[in-house]
C-alpha cells in the first residue's frame, strides 16, 4: 500500500484527488494539507511514502516546502502537480529534488502512474520534460538566467518578485536579514537585474508568478 499525502490549497482539488485514489487498490491518502507548512507538519508525522504537491499556495509555497521536505527527508519522493506549463518549473524542480512534474491538465490516471513510479525510487519523467531535459543538456549558454540560480537563490528570487520583504523572508526561511541580503545580490548578479521591480517583471513575464 502507497501512503499518498495532497497538498493543494484547494479543497475541491484536494478531494477529487482523495476520491480518484481511494479507487485504486494500491493507493491509500493519509493526509491533506493547504500550504507548505502543514505539509511539513504530515511529514514530520511520518505516515506517508509520496507527497503530491501543488506550487502555488499561499503561507509557503511548493518551492518553498519542497526544499524543507528534501531537507528534512531527502530520501522521500515528491511529485509536483501544478497549474503551470512544465517549461516554466520542470527543470529547476527536479534538479532540486522533486520526483516528477504533471501538468494538472493531464490524465488522471497519469498520476497514478506517477505515484507508483516515484514510490519505488525512481523519477517520472513526461515525454514533455523529457525533452526540456534534453535541450538543457550542453546548453547552459541557452539556458534562462533563473536557471542558473541555485535552490535557495530561486527561493529567494521567487519570494522578492512577489514583493516580500527581506525582513519577512528572513523570519519564515529562519535566515538571518544579512545572509537574505546576500542571497538577493547573488540573485541580482547572476539574473543580471537591478531591482526588485526588475525580478517581478520577469517573473510575469517568464510565467513564474501570477
Amino acid at each position: 500500500m502507497i501512503r499518498v499525502v495532497i497538498v493543494d490549497d484547494h479543497a475541491v482539488v484536494r478531494a477529487g484527488l482523495r476520491q480518484f485514489f481511494s479507487d485504486q487498490v494500491d493507493l491509500r491518502v493519509t493526509g491533506e494539507a493547504a500550504n507548505g507548512r502543514e505539509a511539513l507538519d504530515l511529514v514530520r508525522a511520518g505516515d506517508l511514502d509520496v507527497v503530491v504537491m501543488d506550487i502555488s499556495m499561499p503561507d509557503q509555497s511548493g518551492v518553498d516546502a519542497l526544499a524543507a521536505i528534501k531537507a528534512r527527508r531527502p530520501e522521500l519522493p515528491v511529485l509536483i502537480l501544478s497549474g503551470y506549463p512544465e517549461a516554466h518549473y520542470a527543470t529547476t524542480l527536479l534538479r532540486q529534488g522533486a520526483s516528477g512534474y504533471l501538468n494538472k491538465e493531464c490524465d488522471p490516471d497519469e498520476i497514478v502512474q506517477a505515484i507508483r513510479t516515484v514510490a519505488r525510487g525512481r523519477k517520472y519523467i513526461t515525454p514533455a520534460v523529457a525533452e526540456l531535459l534534453a535541450d538543457t543538456l550542453g546548453a547552459s549558454a541557452d539556458k534562462l538566467p533563473h536557471e542558473l540560480l541555485s535552490e535557495r537563490e530561486f527561493q529567494v528570487f521567487l519570494r522578492l518578485a512577489k514583493g516580500e520583504t527581506i525582513g519577512h523572508m528572513a523570519d519564515s526561511m529562519s535566515l538571518s536579514v544579512k545572509t537574505v541580503s546576500t542571497y538577493r545580490t547573488r540573485v541580482m548578479e547572476k539574473m543580471k537585474l537591478a531591482s526588485n521591480s526588475d525580478l517581478t517583471y520577469y517573473a510575469l513575464k517568464n510565467g513564474l508568478i501570477q
